[in-house]
């Protein structure tokens, strides 16, 4: 590995090392039907997004509420304090595609239909809302 290559390597851990995330791989349910809840909780104070979930009648919900805790705790062993009403914030929420299983259905005449069963990755990062602030004024600042 060149030395340009090794540099931006470690400032790339650096940076995911001040970020809080979580991350859930291969969940059964189709990446539309995950962005819907996704879209509900994108930008909102954690405690309130965990209130919303739980009372969400989408499946996928359940799930997403079960990975915003995993997020909450991993930012307070980050941060060595616990988390207070209204300092946390979802800063980001990817739900990507993942594996899809192909399944035939019979169908009339000896024919098969194709049953494509869908599967996601989802990514969720937590931060303080100064540090969001930050990120944006850095990113105004690389863009000038």
């Amino acid at each position: 590995m060149g030395a340009r290559k090794r540099i931006s390597a470690e400032a790339r851990k650096e940076a995911v090392q001040k970020v809080s995330f979580a991350k859930l791989n291969n969940v059964p349910t189709s990446p539309r039907k995950m962005r819907l809840v996704a879209d509900m909780i994108r930008g909102m104070e954690v405690f309130r997004a965990l209130g919303v979930l739980k009372y969400s009648n989408k499946e996928a919900a359940a799930k997403v509420e079960k990975l915003l805790r995993s997020a909450i705790a991993n930012w307070e062993s980050k941060n060595e304090r616990k988390a207070e009403t209204g300092e946390l914030f979802i800063t980001t929420v990817n739900v990507d595609c993942s594996t899809t299983l192909k399944r035939m259905r019979p169908a009339p005449q000896g024919r098969g239909y194709r049953v494509r069963k869908r599967s996601n990755h989802v990514t969720l990062f937590v931060d303080t809302k100064t540090a969001v602030k930050e990120e944006k004024e850095n990113i105004k600042e690389s863009q000038n």
